[in-house]
């Protein structure tokens, strides 16, 4: 199996061939597609991989940014929660937008204590059997199997020096969880923690964990701009809109249960790449982050608000969520849109964005399952029924615009877990 993937970081005709080369390194699309080669299970209910947990990334400096110190000849202590109970794990390095490759050396998991500290010895990570890997520019580095019971309870802590000095580092920068850089010199291996001094609020290198589990999982991808990377969430409390449906199926159990990713990025657009600012466009994430990732059947995107508070006319939203919907058809993927939620300030709110985000809500009730196989109305679960420009009250974390934790626990209440492919090896 290939441990380096590169990331084709294009549409149409080259899009497509990257799919087909991250899903031969992750094991293809649909954990029970069927036989072997888009599944990656020699029989369809057999042991795999799963994709489990996700950031998505931006192009951010190595160097000082604010109150984050620099990258280079530090550790880094990513904390994360695997949204499914696996065996083994594997990780999955970015160097989606350095144009040199990424070392990385002394990289490990564990389950996370009290803050830096590790709650037992760090378990070493390897690549290809070696104790320190490269990433390659604008590619991933995906590890051995790790053995490491996890259950969706538990987070982990994925630890790792960067003896270089990159120019840049893929950085997802609204985590909503707390992680650790440390003082200069390789302590990746320390329990303890306390030499990570220096606390952020971002995910660095980490882009993904799988886990194996002993029947065939499939997972759902949630796409979208900061309301589904949850900002407005408490921090450290795993309560976005992606944490309560992982738990609400999970709750459901048997053949319901399916792994939830979040593929959110504060600020994003579906139609426009800005990736040093608000990341790639959901679309043009589509073929590398959702359609190659393992064990992924399902997205739910939600998008479309920060396009119309960019300009957008609402047509134009609507044809590129049809294109979305096609470009994920064609890589085997069931869709579901939803409706965008409303805004009461800053540039979301200004009258003609108001008219238009009402345009593409009624085409998305009307026509959206013309062409996606499902749609959940968010804005229907969370409006103010006195005033549909604005959010229930105790739905609004403050700003008008994202959602409290209470106001994400609707969102996914709106999502109608029937219509998900769920993991039907599980029954």
């Amino acid at each position: 199996m290939y441990r380096i993937v590169l990331a084709l970081l294009t549409v149409c005709g080259l899009a497509l061939l990257g799919v087909l080369v991250v899903n031969l390194a992750h094991g293809g699309v649909g954990a029970q597609a069927g036989a072997e080669g888009t599944s990656g299970h020699s029989t369809e209910c057999a042991p795999g991989w799963v994709a489990a947990w996700n950031a998505s990334p931006l192009s951010a400096p190595a160097g000082a940014v604010g109150s984050r110190p620099g990258v280079s000849e530090r550790s880094l202590r990513m904390l994360v929660r695997p949204s499914i109970a696996g065996s083994e794990v594997r990780v999955v390095l970015s160097n989606r937008y350095g144009d040199e490759p990424l070392d990385l050396w002394s990289v490990s998991v564990a389950k996370a204590g009290s803050g830096a500290a590790l709650a037992d010895n760090p378990r070493p990570v390897t690549f290809d059997q070696l104790s320190t890997g490269q990433a390659p520019p604008h590619g991933v580095l995906v590890s051995d199997p790790v053995p490491l019971p996890v259950l969706p309870t538990d987070t982990l802590a994925v630890s790792m020096y960067l003896p270089g000095h990159p120019g840049v580092v893929s950085e997802h920068p609204w985590a909503m969880q707390t992680s650790y850089i440390s003082d200069p010199g390789d302590v990746a291996a320390s329990v303890d923690g306390v030499r990570f001094t220096h606390t952020v609020n971002s995910w660095l290198v980490l882009e993904g964990l799988d886990v194996h589990t002993d029947k065939a999982m499939n997972s759902v991808v949630m796409m979208g701009d900061s309301i589904t990377d949850g900002m407005g969430s408490s921090p450290d409390a795993d309560r976005r809109l992606t944490d309560d449906l992982a738990d609400k199926l999970a709750a459901m159990g048997g053949d319901k249960q399916m792994a939830v990713l979040n593929a959110g990025i504060a600020g994003n657009q579906l139609l426009a790449d800005y990736p040093a600012q608000v990341g790639e466009s959901a679309f043009s994430r589509l073929s590398w982050e959702v359609a190659g990732r393992s064990g992924v059947t399902d997205v739910i995107l939600h998008a479309g608000t920060n396009d119309l508070a960019a300009g957008a006319k609402s047509e134009a939203v609507t044809t590129g969520m049809v294109r979305f919907t096609e470009r994920a058809h064609q890589a085997g993927l069931r869709v579901f849109l939803t409706t965008i939620t409303p805004a009461s300030t800053g540039r979301h709110s200004s009258p003609a964005v108001v008219a238009a985000r009402g345009e593409v809500n009624q085409w998305i009730r009307t026509h959206g399952k013309e062409h996606a196989d499902g749609v959940f109305d968010f804005a229907a679960a969370v409006t103010d029924v006195s005033n549909p420009n604005r959010l229930v009250y105790g739905f609004d974390a403050g700003d008008g615009v994202h959602l409290s934790d209470v106001g994400y626990r609707a969102l996914a209440g709106a999502v109608d877990l029937s219509a998900l492919s769920g993991s039907r090896c599980l029954a």
